[in-house]
């Protein structure tokens, strides 16, 4: 072979090992607040230092608008390989199964072993599993101590001293103030624990059929109308004066006119960022009605990290994923930002660190959720973000429309027994 030949050949192999040497791009999305955004990149950063020839492309926002990106990119084949998921997203994106990647096809790079078999089996459709679950979430009461203190009142334990404290609040703090401040989803939440304490029945069973009858309906909307009547929580008016940006980061939370809040104890660390010393929020009893043998606590897989089921890098997005749900280092950054871990490695490193601390907000919200009786099954369709918006519309009408609950509950369940006939086509 003459010196020209093997000088191409040479030159080819070169740019041949160039070319196979350029490292993988991923895409990864979340949502969340800045505080996980922050340890999220720090376990990035950790990741493509362990895996050079790997690189993560990061895309973060808020939970606000985030659904709607997220909606347009899987219509359109964009999503990114890596993925944060919500569980009663399942129902939208992929109802047979086959919206994401089937994890069980990644098994050799997925420690799987770490899960509990009914934790994969939330996240399973039709056989193929669609994210490996994070954590599990349930929302509970919390706190703004300074602000309760100020009203001179102790955190109610039932439903009548949580009505009485709406107007101690008014009467003794001023009109700007209230005990709660919840987004509608929480109030859904909410009313659904009221009906469960005194029912034993949830809003939707499993296939998504209403079980409150007439009279049962009208009283659910009688309870969230008093909600904003006896100023336990802003009502709708007041809230759409705040625009539509994050509860927690308006005003009246960081000032702490709003005392407390409703919401899932793996968010809450969005609210404690936001509060201004030396207030503390605190961990509340689980208000009940009295004799109650049902809490009505609602349990639910938090989020998934789930993979595209386009994505032309699966086993880079699969190992991208197990080191964040696993690797020492990625398990101490991210802390509890996405709540208590099921994975059993990094449960076990964060509580021999001390993180996973009895007394933190985070911890001690899903511990107090894990210890009453409840009976409540989760269903995606009490999160679609089609019966919130029906459910705001009707809290509208009440509050600026003057309608009564029998008329908005009319409206409210003819509207989403449409919305659940399409989700379930």
């Amino acid at each position: 072979m003459n010196k020209i030949a093997t000088g191409v050949i040479a030159t080819l192999l070169m740019s041949c090992t160039t070319a196979w040497a350029q490292p993988v791009e991923l895409r990864m999305s979340w949502w969340g607040g800045n505080s996980r955004h922050q340890s999220t990149l720090k376990a990035i950063a950790a990741f493509e230092q362990k895996y050079p020839d790997i690189k993560v492309k990061a895309e973060y926002t808020g939970w606000d608008g985030h659904l709607s990106r997220l909606t347009t990119q899987m219509a359109s084949g964009t999503e990114p390989d890596v993925m944060q998921t919500n569980w009663p997203w399942l129902i939208i994106f992929s109802k047979n199964g086959e919206g994401y990647y089937d994890l069980n096809k990644l098994k050799e790079v997925l420690d799987l072993a770490q899960y509990a078999p009914g934790d994969l089996n939330s996240t399973t459709v039709r056989g193929k599993l669609n994210g490996l679950p994070i954590s599990v979430n349930a929302p509970v009461f919390y706190y703004n101590d300074v602000t309760w203190k100020k009203a001179g009142l102790a955190y109610p334990k039932n439903w009548d001293e949580l009505f009485a404290a709406g107007k101690t609040f008014r009467s003794t703090l001023g009109e700007n103030y209230y005990p709660y401040a919840m987004v509608d989803q929480d109030v859904i939440l909410l009313l659904n624990a009221w009906m469960m304490q005194k029912y034993s029945k949830p809003m939707f069973d499993s296939s998504g059929k209403f079980t409150w009858n007439d009279a049962q309906w009208q009283e659910a909307f009688s309870f969230v109308k008093r909600l904003s009547d006896d100023h336990v929580i802003p009502g709708p008016k007041t809230m759409s004066s705040y625009g539509k940006g994050n509860l927690y980061e308006m005003k009246p939370w960081i000032t702490g006119e709003w005392g407390g809040t409703f919401t899932w104890n793996i968010s809450i660390r969005m609210y404690i960022n936001n509060m201004t010393p030396p207030a503390k929020l605190v961990l509340g009893d689980y208000v009940m009605q009295p004799g109650a043998s049902d809490s009505g606590v609602y349990f639910k897989t938090a989020q998934m990290f789930s993979v595209s089921k386009s994505t032309r890098h699966p086993q880079e997005a699969a190992t991208l994923i197990n080191f964040l749900l696993n690797d020492p280092q990625a398990v101490e950054a991210l802390g509890l930002e996405r709540g208590i871990p099921l994975s059993k490695t990094a449960e076990k490193i964060l509580t021999d660190n001390g993180t996973i601390d009895p007394n933190d907000p985070v911890v001690a919200g899903l511990r107090q959720a894990q210890s009453l009786p409840t009976t409540a099954v989760a269903t995606p369709y009490i999160e679609d973000l089609q019966v919130v918006d029906q459910f705001t519309a009707a809290r509208e009408k009440m509050d600026h429309g003057g309608q009564t609950p029998a008329q908005v509950a009319a409206t409210f369940r003819q509207q989403v027994e449409r919305i659940v006939r399409r989700l379930n086509r």
